[in-house]
């Protein structure tokens, strides 16, 4: 080949020489001559000739089945199970891109290889036709001698993929009469039948009316019959093509023309006869006047709409795209009707290159403030101040649907989308309600007042002047939280002479006598500085010198009196001196060893010593601080950079500030001087500033949508709108929401709808068949009779378009009506009369004529039948009585309408169901005769209201809190319980009532603590010891002491508040040693115990002397032991830990976060229980929570929609017409809350309006004008009637009214069909019957499911013979399908009746119950097992040497049963045709038409046997056993052959 492209090119290829075996073999052995060409010319494709040509592939053609190379469509098999093999084939061309023209296929193939032509592809197994049972035979087509009688049966699914074909639909037979025929009755019977008219025509010359005329031709044959021979010059006319003639009307698209018809005498065997035969006295008319035929006109079709599927789904499914085209002539008289003038197709199947389709989403806004209030019931709100309720709240938020952004471009990550309808999101709705909590605030909880403490300066670091302060403290125990602050935590009371650090003597040594063992001596002391909380500090803080390190002390000598030391001063009587009061303590000392006679102790008086104290004044002073103001800004406060404030992100820091004030007692603010400048709380602190938040709304909706169609005249300009929605409300000063949320504004200017209306003209003479036409045909007789007029027509707008007309004027009216030319015999009438007076409302009026002229000479015009000389019509009344109808509504309650309802939907108040409202009921306007008139002839509502109450729901009710009981435990921790109880019960769906016990009681339990210390024995000290002296001996020696015992606290009580049992004792024994004795001092205290208790220790107490003996006596022990002893003297400690409380809310809250309490105590083991110090001092383990969170359910009262605006009433007339409104529950009732109302949806009558529908009556008899049988046609009829809604099956009866109630006739006589032809045979005629039912709606299935939405359904025609000669002249039987939805699949079994005689049927039976037959069963539908006799289940088959079944023995094991032998037909015989069916009458057929067998088959069988025996009998005698056997025969059962009465099954 040439290198370069273009023409000149070479071709080569390889020729070579082969043996007729296949191998290859040397080239001379093959005959030079046809040797082919090993090199041809070419044209070389180059690369840019590529876009010149391309392929051209057409769509895939139907799968047809495919067929053996023997171009044979494959047998039937049964291996067909789901599909059977097929072929699509499609056209490929090469053609130029340029203007499409086919060029040869080999250019296209330098580029690309061929596409294929053909793919295999499966359809359906094949489905045979389906038929129905036969019907009952019908008559004798004769009263006497041999007749015929039939019947058929109907397609009930239509043979498809190749299935069978269906059998014949009729069966024939010969039925013979008792009666013999009459002799001398003529043999046959002649009637007049009337042929179709023929094709509408124009007349053009005198021999064309001949066309189609009928000839009769009476030659006598081999056949001796007559035959009708219609001889047809076959021409066509087109419209177009005709030339006007006399009749037409000039400017006129509309041409009336005639048609003939034949008329022939027939025989009652089928054969024609001469006309004379028949009577003929008002014989058919033969022509007639027509409309020329114009078939309609269309327009070209419109451009293809843009593809529905613009996007990428999820399905898969095409979109699909319209055009359409407009009627620019509609069709004339028989035309043909307008094709489609709507065509849709697919497109974008795949849709691979299509963006993703947008997916919708529900979004929401924040969520709104949290609400209490709603938790509230009905007793709660009378008690509660709801500006204060705190707790468990509920808080909603708006929901609105957007369109999710495309991944793929770039969006802002806070962008917000604009809202779109609601309807577009799909799946659940997110919550638009949800729980919440407001915080409560929580009291500051304090300590008591700690004791005042010592004089001190404001500042012990600066001590100026003598003035300073004296200071109580308290601690806080549990921080508030809210607006309120805790109170002051410290007071003070000005005092002289302050004292920050103080010298202590820490320790003193025991005295030791400077000469000897008594007397003057010196003890050391050790003494440190300390500051007010008794700590100690660096010496040189102490300004007064320090105490001395020894002192002097007197050891008592014998005969000295010894005196105790000082006791501690006491309390002070008075925390502060007034005028009237003073505050003194006192300490004193007791009397340990009488002194000798020499010396004596000091006086009583001088055992006690008392001093003022806290001499201040009674003036206290303390700094009160406000609450902190909110949060500001502050240019000076900058912490850091970090943007974190206490590890929170901040927005900003400012500052907080409260203002303070030194306030006195029970006087007021004073100056600040007067308080302690160190105790001074701040004024200023720092804060976090809260975030601004700026308003954020959705961008705007799109614009509802403005209708796309014209505005009707003297119609209001519609409107449209959009809204944008509140995302996030402003807060700390942020930008403010704008005020404008929804916006509203007129459409653009619509057209307004043209008018139109079709113009008619005047009508045209009638028009009769041309004379030229009636000469030639019989029946004329002069020019008169039935015709044809018509008119012009226009639109009122001369330029519009026919499709314009159509449109907005209706259908064209009629353009041409039926018209009369009198005729010389008619009948002549006078004028109509005037009607008669009314005489009542529901009579009737009458008006009458009269004949005229010779009319009233001839019969046929006195038939009043006929021409009738009275009419009469019912009087109009006026009269209307007003009747109810149907039930009550439910009570309706007025509607508040809702602010700002959007697409989204917001959480509503609560709804309340109660109060007064209207309930409804329909009224019926009748007239006199009982038939529904417009209402508004009767009310102008036409419904009936009447005020109802709905009584308001009652929510349970419960008493008041009781008082709080005692604490459960007398002594330390415990519950104290109060209590409600029921009052009412809830009524009409009121909040239900709380959980309650038996008692119908709900309670509360705190936690509480009784003070086991609250009453104690308080002791004063123990009197001096007193001795009993007798005969004046010296009062020195063991005597008795005693002290006063009180119950006190604070001041004296009741002694029988303290415990008995812990009494101290009021007096003991003492020794007052004598003056020469050793005196001891007190008792130090025991030393302690370990704990827990060890009782194998001991513990101790010590004493020093005194005053030493004289040298012949001796002291007593200073030492005393004694063994620790459980609870006696040494004790072990636990915890308790008390019962929980029940959930404790704040005072104003109802709900939600609680706390629930229990109290610890210390338990001694004697079970007393002590203060808590004392186990916390011990370091026992405490393992209990006291205190956890806990959560009381809120009652959140079922939340509903708003009521959705009423809907359209359901019936536009009639009484069933009801208009709803609903309602949907968007929070459940929750524990306590208000359940959901149980009414969700309401419905309110319609008035009653009259219905007007046109009805189509049924369709009347076949009838033949003026002839017994052939062509003829069957009418029905068009009436307006006024109905309820429920027509047909109404009480009322219906009642006929003018055309103008039901709208436009015209337009309803266009789309039903009111006259069709039909078909009334004569006598001995071959003839189709009427079509029959459609067959019900089956689909496709394999294994009982369906592969198809769309089903089938078939009817049939069968053929009649009526005389078996003239059968060769029947038409084919015929049957038609169409299309259905709500198919269903259906399957096929056997069925069987019991055995009678040996004999039993069977037929074919259809899941649905219907019984059917055809060749097919035995392949396809009902399946025999395999074509031969075999025995039932349990029994053997006992075959004869023949192979044949002899008979059946049971099978041993087998449950005893008749043994039943089933017969199978494997293959079907042929059906018969029509001549077999005949003659098979006269054949040896066993069987008679109702299945049971003649007697000549019993009279046969009884020879038949008798012979038998017979040659049984000499076979006997000829071979007689040596012999015989006497085994007896197994039982046996007789044979039974199945018949199916069907010879096609």
């Amino acid at each position: 080949m040439g290198e370069e492209c273009g023409t000149g090119g070479v071709q080569s290829r390889t020729v070579w020489c082969i043996h007729s075996e296949g191998w290859t073999t040397h080239h001379s052995n093959c005959q030079h001559s046809d040797k082919p060409e090993s090199q041809r010319p070419c044209f070389k494709v180059c690369e840019w000739h590529q876009d010149l040509f391309e392929w051209e592939v057409s769509e895939w053609g139907p799968c047809v089945l495919a067929s053996f190379h023997s171009n044979e469509l494959k047998p039937r098999t049964t291996e067909c199970v789901t599909a059977q093999h097929g072929i699509q084939r499609r056209k490929v061309h090469c053609v130029r891109t340029s203007n499409r023209t086919a060029v040869p296929e080999r250019i296209c193939e330098f580029f690309s290889p061929r596409l294929a032509l053909e793919q295999a592809c499966l359809i359906p197994c094949p489905h045979d036709c389906i038929v129905s049972d036969f019907s009952s035979w019908s008559g004798c087509s004769r009263t006497c001698g041999t007749g015929l009688q039939h019947r058929t049966r109907q397609v009930l699914a239509a043979p498809m993929y190749g299935g069978a074909n269906c059998p014949n639909l009729t069966q024939t037979r010969t039925c013979a009469n008792l009666l013999p025929c009459p002799v001398g009755e003529s043999e046959h019977h002649y009637s007049l039948k009337v042929g179709p008219w023929s094709e509408c025509r124009q007349p053009q010359h005198k021999g064309l009316w001949m066309s189609g005329r009928t000839m009769l031709d009476f030659s006598t044959g081999d056949t001796e019959r007559n035959t009708v021979k219609r001889h047809i010059q076959s021409s066509q006319h087109h419209h177009h093509h005709l030339h006007h003639h006399h009749h037409s009307l000039k400017g006129l698209d509309v041409e009336i023309g005639y048609q003939t018809r034949q008329v022939r005498c027939v025989r009652s065997d089928g054969k024609n006869a001469m006309l004379s035969l028949c009577t003929l006295d008002n014989g058919p008319g033969t022509f007639q006047s027509c409309i020329m035929p114009r078939d309609c006109e269309t327009s070209d079709w419109s451009v293809w709409s843009p593809c529905s599927k613009t996007c990428r789904a999820s399905d898969m499914s095409p979109g699909f795209r319209v055009r359409t085209r407009s009627i620019t002539q509609t069709p004339i008289g028989l035309g043909k009707e307008c094709a489609a003038l709507e065509e849709k197709e697919a497109c974008n199947i795949i849709g691979d290159l299509l963006p993703n389709c947008p997916r919708y989403v529900w979004k929401s806004t924040d969520w709104g403030d949290c609400q209490v209030a709603p938790l509230l019931s009905q007793q709660d709100r009378r008690l509660n101040n709801v500006s204060v309720l705190c707790g468990g709240g509920i808080q909603t938020r708006q929901l609105y649907c957007v369109q999710v952004p495309d991944n793929s471009t770039p969006h802002h990550r806070k962008e917000v989308s604009r809202p779109v309808s609601g309807r577009l999101c799909t799946g659940d709705l997110p919550s638009a309600v949800q729980p919440c909590s407001i915080p409560c605030p929580q009291l500051c909880l304090l300590s008591s007042w700690s004791s005042w403490g010592a004089c001190l300066h404001d500042n012990c670091m600066e001590t100026h002047g003598r003035k300073g302060y004296r200071q109580r403290r308290r601690e806080v125990l549990e921080e508030g939280s809210g607006t309120e602050s805790c109170a002051h935590l410290l007071e003070s009371m000005p005092c002289e002479d302050p004292m920050c650090f103080v010298w202590q003597v820490q320790s003193e040594g025991a005295c030791v006598p400077t000469e000897g063992n008594c007397g003057n001596g010196t003890r050391t002391q050790t003494v440190a500085c300390i500051n007010s909380q008794g700590q100690l500090v660096p010496e040189e803080l102490c300004e007064d010198e320090p105490p001395p390190k020894e002192v002097s002390c007197v050891m008592a000598c014998s005969g000295d009196c010894v005196l105790s030391s000082w006791s501690d001063w006491s309390s002070c009587s008075h925390s502060c001196s007034s005028k009237n009061s003073e505050g003194r303590q006192s300490r004193t000392r007791t009397i340990l060893g009488l002194p000798g006679e020499a010396k004596a102790c000091p006086a009583a008086a001088a055992l006690e010593e008392w001093r003022t104290c806290n001499d201040h004044p009674c003036i206290t002073f303390y700094w009160e601080a406000s609450p902190w103001g909110p949060c500001i800004e502050d240019s000076s406060m900058n912490l850091n950079d970090t943007g974190y404030w206490n590890g929170t992100t901040t927005c900003a820091v400012g500052v907080q500030i409260r203002k303070v004030v030194c306030m006195k007692m029970g006087i007021g603010p004073v100056i600040p001087k007067r308080c302690p400048e160190s105790a001074r709380p701040d004024t200023i602190q720092p804060c976090l500033l809260p975030c601004k938040k700026d308003c954020i709304v959705t961008p705007f909706s799109e614009w509802t949508t403005c209708p796309t169609t014209c505005l009707p005249v003297n119609s209001s300009m519609p409107s449209q709108s959009r809204y944008r929605i509140i995302i996030q409300r402003a807060a700390n000063g942020g930008q403010e929401c704008p005020d404008t949320l929804y916006e509203e504004r007129e459409c653009e200017a619509l057209l307004v709808c043209p008018i139109y209306r079709w113009k008619t003209h005047r009508w045209h003479p009638c028009t009769l068949v041309p004379d030229s036409v009636q000469q030639g045909m019989t029946g004329a007789s002069e020019s008169c009779g039935k015709g044809l007029e018509m008119r012009g027509k226009r639109t009122y707008d001369e330029m519009a378009a026919m499709s314009e007309c159509l449109r907005w004027a209706g259908p064209m009216p009629s353009r041409f009506r039926s018209c009369w030319v009198p005729c010389k015999d008619d009948c002549t009438f006078s004028s109509w009369s005037k009607f008669s007076e009314c005489s009542a409302c529901g009579s009737r009026r009458t008006r009458k004529r009269t004949l005229t002229g010779r009319s009233r000479k001839q019969d046929r015009c006195q038939r009043e039948d006929l021409y009738p000389l009275v009419e009469s019509e019912p009087c109009p009344c006026e009269e209307f009585v007003s009747q109810p109808y149907g039930n009550w509504s439910s009570c309706i309650l007025s509607e508040t309408p809702a602010q700002g309802s959007l697409q989204g939907w917001s959480g509503r108040r609560e709804v309340h169901d109660c109060g007064h409202g209207l309930r409804y009921r329909a009224v019926a306007c009748l007239d006199h005769e009982a038939h529904l008139v417009s209402p508004d002839l009767c009310s102008e509502s036409g419904l009936v209201e009447e005020v109802c109450h709905i009584p308001c729901p009652l929510d349970c009710k419960l008493s008041d809190w009781s008082p709080w009981s005692a604490c459960s435990a007398s002594c330390g921790s415990g519950l104290k319980i109060r209590s409600k109880w029921l009052r009412e019960k809830p009524f009409n769906g009121g909040r239900p009532c709380p959980k309650l016990d038996l008692k119908n009681q709900v309670y509360e339990a705190v936690s509480c603590r009784s003070e086991c210390g609250q009453y104690e024995w308080v002791t004063d000290p123990w009197s001096v010891c007193t001795i009993n002296t007798v005969d004046e001996l010296p009062a020195c020696g063991e005597g008795v002491q005693s002290r006063k015992i009180r119950g006190d606290l604070v001041s004296s009580v009741n002694e029988t508040f303290c415990d008995q049992d812990e009494i101290p004792a009021q007096a003991q024994t003492c020794v007052l040693p004598c003056p020469n004795n050793c005196v001891m001092s007190q008792w130090s205290q025991w030393s302690t115990c370990s704990i827990p208790c060890n009782e194998s220790t001991m513990r101790m107490r010590t004493r020093h002397v005194l005053r030493p003996p004289v040298a012949d006596r001796v002291c007593p022990d200073s030492n005393q032991t004694e063994p620790c002893s459980l609870n006696s003297t040494c004790f072990n400690y636990h915890y308790n830990v008390s019962s929980w409380s029940t959930c404790q809310l704040s005072e104003h809250a109802i709900c939600g976060q609680g706390m629930r309490t229990r109290l610890l105590d210390c338990i001694r083991s004697d079970g007393k229980v002590v203060d808590l110090s004392v186990c916390e001092e011990l370091g026992l383990p405490q393992p209990w929570r006291l205190a956890m969170n806990c959560v009381v359910d809120c009652p959140f009262n079922c939340i509903l929609s708003d009521w959705a605006p009423w809907t359209e009433c359901s019936h536009t007339c009639g009484s069933k017409g009801v208009m709803t409104h609903s309602r949907s529950v968007l929070q459940q009732a929750h524990e306590e809350g208000r359940p959901c109302a149980t009414q969700l949806s309401q419905t309110k009558p319609c008035p009653i309006s009259p219905c007007y529908t046109w009805l189509l009556s049924d369709w009347s008899p076949c009838t033949v004008e003026a002839a017994e049988c052939g062509d003829g046609t069957r009418e029905r009829n068009l009436t307006c009637v006024v109905h309820w809604s429920d027509w047909p099956d109404s009480p009322y009866p219906s009642k006929t009214v003018e055309d103008e109630k039901c709208g436009d006739r015209v337009r309803k006589e266009s789309e039903q069909e009111l006259q069709q032809p039909c078909f009334v045979p004569c006598p001995g005629d071959c003839h189709l019957t009427e079509w029959s039912q459609w067959s019900s709606c089956q689909l496709t299935c394999l294994e009982g499911r369906s592969f198809e939405t769309v089903g089938r359904q078939a009817r049939s025609e069968a053929v009649v013979i009526q005389v078996l000669e003239n059968q060769d002249s029947c038409p084919h039987q015929v049957f038609e399908t169409r299309s259905c939805k709500g198919g269903k699949c259906h399957s096929y079994e056997w069925r069987t009746s019991v055995w009678n005689d040996n004999e039993r049927s069977v037929w074919c039976q259809r899941s649905d119950g219907v019984n059917v037959t055809g060749m097919w069963l035995s392949q396809r539908w009902c399946l025999f097992q395999s074509g031969v006799c075999g025995c039932e289940k349990g029994y053997t088959e006992v075959m004869t040497t023949h192979g044949f079944l002899d008979y059946c023995t049971k099978t041993p094991g087998a449950d005893n049963k008749k043994a039943d032998v089933k017969t199978s037909s494997g293959r079907l015989k042929p059906g018969t045709t029509q001549i077999q069916d005949f003659f098979g009458e006269w054949s040896l057929q066993p069987l008679g038409p109702d299945g049971r067998i003649k007697l000549w088959v019993y009279g046969l069988t009884a020879g038949g046997f008798i012979l038998i025996l017979f040659i049984i009998a000499v076979a006997f005698l000829l071979c007689k056993p040596s012999k015989q056997s006497k085994s007896a025969s197994p039982p046996q059962k007789p044979l039974t052959l199945a018949y199916d009465g069907d010879v096609d099954m």
